[in-house]
């Protein structure tokens, strides 16, 4: 698989990576160490996982179990900052939370070192400068390599980026923000902003929580077990116009023998600054089918009338 290089650093990362937001929920911890196995197989060496995810941790747990003997191979990616219990110091950016968070996660994946560490949520109440001082200790401690943020915005890149460099602290890499086709939020001031200092940016949602699959279609019954057949993000996402443009793409791309996944992950891989398409996966075969997703280059034509479609 393409490896790219994780914005203006020497830490180079698969261009799919494993979402792991499923380990210790849907998937258990045999599942779990089969789905990992099959993605190291296939060439993903990027595994993006947080605190947060599987409830009380177990989606670290079961990651670090399933790395056992194969931690040299990959590229484990986590997060900190969201809540981890119902105390106030018990999420956030201080000081004092993230060297407990840190330790915390080391235990949990069971590994000496974190490749890359990303403040999960802003925190808006500390100021970042003492994130950051924090984040630089432990990179200086070897408990860390890299740093990277999620849902950031163009003003907060910036002021990262001029706080590491008046203070000399270590910059952030990279920037995790929800992307995709129906999702162009990024494009006004994040994605220049990563353009401008040098951060590359990790999509999340690439599939637009399963949208951009193909499976919902206008005027059919919804897939009985999937993540939109309903509730709150079934009605936010499937609307009338999310619909409309979904089935235009789908159109288009098995119109030259792709699949709309394919295209959603091959448009994504092909934007500026993006380094690496997370995306999460509960089965061998939805491993393979991400890895082989990015093997579609888009030429500039095929590009612009995706544009013109989209609209």
């Amino acid at each position: 698989m393409e490896t790219r290089y994780l914005g203006e650093s020497g830490l180079e990362v698969s261009v799919i990576g494993l979402g792991c937001n499923n380990f210790g929920g849907r998937l258990d911890e045999s599942r779990t160490e089969t789905v990992v196995s099959a993605a190291i197989d296939s060439g993903i060496t990027l595994f993006d996982t947080a605190d947060i995810y599987g409830g009380d941790g177990r989606s670290e747990i079961f990651l670090g179990k399933a790395l056992k003997g194969r931690r040299d191979e990959v590229v484990i990616a986590t997060k900190f900052a969201g809540p981890m219990g119902e105390l106030p110091m018990q999420k956030g950016g201080s000081r004092r939370y993230i060297f407990n968070a840190v330790e915390d996660s080391l235990r949990r994946l069971d590994t000496d070192y974190i490749d890359l560490y990303q403040m999960h949520f802003p925190d808006l109440n500390t100021p970042l400068d003492e994130t950051m001082r924090a984040l630089d200790d432990l990179v200086k401690d070897g408990k860390v390599r890299y740093i990277g943020h999620s849902n950031f915005t163009g003003w907060m890149i910036a002021h990262a980026h001029h706080l590491a460099r008046e203070q000399s602290l270590n910059p952030f890499i990279s920037a995790q923000n929800h992307y995709h086709l129906l999702n162009r939020e990024v494009e006004p001031d994040v994605q220049p902003a990563c353009t401008k200092f040098g951060l590359g940016i990790l999509p999340y949602f690439p599939l637009a929580s399963g949208l951009l699959t193909g499976k919902y279609r206008k005027g059919q019954p919804r897939p009985e077990g999937a993540r939109l057949t309903s509730g709150p993000m079934a009605d936010r996402m499937l609307t009338d116009q999310n619909m409309d443009k979904a089935e235009l793409l789908l159109d288009w791309s098995e119109a030259r023998g792709h699949s709309l996944l394919e295209l959603a992950f091959s448009w994504l891989a092909q934007q500026p600054a993006v380094a690496s398409v997370i995306a999460g996966a509960t089965s061998v075969e939805q491993v393979e089918a991400n890895v082989v997703a990015a093997n579609w280059i888009l030429t500039s034509d095929e590009l612009a009338e995706i544009e013109d479609m989209l609209g």
